[in-house]
């Protein structure tokens, strides 16, 4: 699929890793809507940022965990560019609770990081396939971890959230082709994020001390290979592990 000229929705634009997708994609010639919750000024000076670069790019609030917010995201996005072709479901959310703490582990929790993790994925996934499959193509991309391939992260919430969203990646890939693609990156640690930063720092040190590589992930290696997704014609149900050789999927 040709970039240059496509309208991309990025989740979590704000965060270390989605922005970096924004402007991988404004880099090509894409117009980006970069969706945050509550760092206004922040997403307003990478769309500005981006839109430097050729594109018009718009920043969009919206709380992604909300069915209502989700449609005024896609119909402000379709009264801007007329049509989407990309979406990125980048927005996620962590909270470290040790595997052996089953009593740390709240059901308020365990609600809450599913929720945002991978019913929001999904919900956001049906609020634009309609108009991608009216269109006759649409590139989806789902950003995982390898807490979902292993039993690693934050917490065992997190890892069964992104396990989920793995397998709804393939399904969702049965579900809306021919006319649109689904794949799923799964990173590793990377330095620079808000997920990293909410992990204990003696796990972040161990796992890059374990990774056949021992360096944490390039957050735009990551954000090139969502490119590579979006542009291909031929990949689809397909998750790609960037995690410098820890996980051997």
């Amino acid at each position: 699929m040709e970039l240059k000229g496509a309208v991309a929705i990025v989740t979590g634009c704000t965060g270390g890793l989605g922005q970096r997708i924004g402007r991988a994609f404004a880099e090509q010639g894409t117009q980006v809507a970069g969706v945050y919750v509550q760092s206004k000024e922040q997403a307003e000076t990478f769309a500005r940022e981006w839109s430097a670069l050729g594109p018009r790019c718009i920043a969009v609030q919206a709380d992604v965990t909300d069915p209502a917010q989700i449609a005024r995201l896609v119909e402000r996005v379709m009264a801007e560019y007329g049509r989407i072709d990309v979406l990125v479901n980048n927005a996620a959310y962590n909270q470290l609770v040790p595997f052996k703490d089953l009593d740390g582990l709240t059901m308020e929790i365990w609600d809450h990081l599913l929720l945002a993790n991978l019913t929001s994925p999904l919900m956001c996934v049906k609020a634009v396939a309609p108009i991608m499959k009216k269109q006759q193509r649409g590139r989806i991309v789902n950003v995982a971890s390898i807490a979902g391939l292993a039993p690693l992260g934050s917490s065992i919430a997190y890892a069964v959230s992104k396990a989920g969203l793995i397998h709804l990646t393939r399904c969702l890939a049965v579900a809306l082709g021919p006319e649109v693609a689904v794949n799923a990156v799964a990173p590793g640690t990377m330095m620079g994020t808000r997920m990293t930063a909410r992990l204990d720092a003696g796990l972040v040190e161990r796992t890059t001390k374990n990774a056949a590589l021992q360096r944490p992930v390039e957050r735009d290696d990551v954000a090139r290979q969502i490119l590579a997704f979006c542009k291909s014609d031929s990949t689809t149900g397909q998750v790609l592990v960037l995690d410098s050789g820890v996980v051997y999927h």
